[in-house]
């Protein structure tokens, strides 16, 4: 009976190892990827970010080392920026909310039985993405010049003053952050509110409760996933941007974000310990952000 037993738990044990080197085989190209574009990359990053002059005095030039004062330096030198920074990723991520929710609510539950014009809307929502971030920026630059005719009709009913000019404002930079990440909260609201079973409104409505009441007791809890995953996907790149904060495009210096700063520190004045650091700072406190807010809003499951 002992042998028996042994014998019958011996192919099950068999199968187990051969599954378990399946599931390795196939998680291995993943794996392989995470460390080569983001586990190595993020250690030369915090290595990068330790380092000090080697002595010479050239520019560029630095040895490694342990000096996690450069933290505490960029901190002091760009608190300005990092304050903007998550203050420009909050409105334009509320901003968004706001317009995103209404037009997926739209494509998701109005046009639920008209199948082509809701995918002619989500086509229309997707498609700034066929061209390039860069091209849309300087093309909203190019719209929201001095002499541009937006601008001239916002001079002639008020809403700017005869000699202020739009771009190089916070306004401006809000405008393209908003613009350009529109999309990256439109979708997952979509997503969230196209699979919503309709009979639960229906049913509010049958127990005599108003629209506005079972909006927010049925429509918008049972959304909250969307609304999770749209403000994350919009309001981390938003945090990290530089382009639309640029001087080159719709920012100026006093627009001037994280992004804007690395850009700077990396590429003209070649300070590779700053950028790095600040780099390093800009995803500690995102990290710290996003599980806040996710633990707050009850959907620890994203995590």
């Amino acid at each position: 009976m002992a042998f028996a037993a042994f014998g019958s738990n011996a192919p099950a044990k068999k199968g187990q190892t051969k599954s378990g080197r399946i599931v390795l085989a196939l998680l291995l190209p993943g794996l392989l990827y995470l460390a080569l574009f983001f586990f190595i990359p993020l250690v030369s990053l915090v290595m990068t970010s330790l380092q000090e002059p080697d002595g010479s005095g050239a520019i560029g030039k630095y040895q490694p080392a342990l000096n996690f004062g450069n933290y505490v330096d960029v901190v002091g030198k760009y608190l300005p920026q990092i304050g903007r920074s998550f203050g420009f990723a909050l409105v334009a991520t509320i901003i968004a909310l706001l317009i995103s929710y209404p037009l997926a609510y739209f494509i998701g539950v109005k046009l639920r039985n008209r199948p082509i014009l809701q995918r002619m809307m989500l086509t229309l929502v997707i498609a700034p993405f066929f061209i390039s971030f860069l091209l849309r920026t300087i093309a909203w630059k190019q719209m929201l010049a001095d002499r541009s005719p937006i601008i001239e009709w916002a001079h002639q009913v008020g809403l700017l003053a005869p000699d202020q000019s739009f771009i190089g404002s916070e306004a401006a930079v809000v405008f393209g952050l908003v613009y350009n990440f529109i999309p990256f909260m439109t979708l997952p609201l979509y997503t969230s509110l196209e699979r919503l079973d309709l009979r639960y409104l229906e049913a509010g409505s049958d127990l005599y409760a108003s629209p506005v009441r079972v909006f927010g007791k049925v429509t918008l809890p049972l959304s909250m996933p969307g609304i999770i995953s749209g403000t994350l996907l919009t309001f981390i790149p938003i945090a990290g941007d530089y382009v639309n904060a640029s001087r080159d495009f719709l920012g100026s210096s006093r627009t001037s974000m994280i992004g804007t700063m690395v850009d700077t520190d990396f590429l003209q004045t070649r300070n590779y310990p700053a950028a790095s650091a600040m780099s390093v700072v800009l995803m500690g406190l995102i990290l710290i952000l996003v599980v806040a807010y996710v633990r707050r809003s009850g959907t620890e499951d994203l995590l």
